[in-house]
């Protein structure tokens, strides 16, 4: 493996593979509970690869069908800051920007997206906002999104543990 650049340092901690579970609402869709795992890696170049992918959760604890997935690159081009490229494979892509507070395994990291581009068949998605917490080896996050003619509204909420 490649060594770490040196711009990623203060975010080292987010490097490796997080699980947990998390639950989902918005005002056109059931709530959902699900499963989720995410990935941080490196190349050695100054970007973290970024890879996330959910599982419907029964309410007997049994895992269901995929829900979602996303893969894209997080990259760190000045102190505080991030910027997050996305891309769903349900035709939606993201470009997000924001602010890393925090160094090694105390981290709050928000995101607002400045772009967000759907195919002509995707679901209208106008904006998206992320808000990681990292608090040793947890990683919480929130996601709100204007959607489908909603204005801006919590979808997601989800508490994952390192596993690797």
């Amino acid at each position: 493996m490649s060594d770490l650049h040196d711009a990623l340092g203060h975010v080292a901690t987010l490097l490796g593979t997080w699980t947990g579970t998390g639950e989902g609402e918005y005002p056109t869709i059931d709530p959902f509970r699900y499963t989720e795992t995410v990935t941080f890696g490196h190349v050695g170049k100054p970007f973290l690869a970024y890879g996330q992918r959910t599982r419907a959760l029964h309410g007997d604890g049994t895992e269901g069908l995929p829900l979602h997935a996303e893969a894209g690159y997080w990259r760190f081009p000045a102190p505080g800051r991030v910027e997050v490229v996305l891309s769903h494979p349900s035709g939606i892509t993201e470009i997000q920007e924001g602010t890393v507070v925090g160094s090694g395994d105390a981290l709050v990291i928000e995101l607002r997206s400045t772009s967000v581009v759907t195919t002509s068949t995707a679901k209208s998605v106008v904006a998206v906002e992320r808000s990681f917490r990292l608090a040793g080896d947890v990683l919480d996050y929130t996601v709100a999104m204007a959607a489908v003619g909603v204005p801006m509204t919590h979808h997601l909420s989800a508490r994952l543990h390192r596993t690797a």
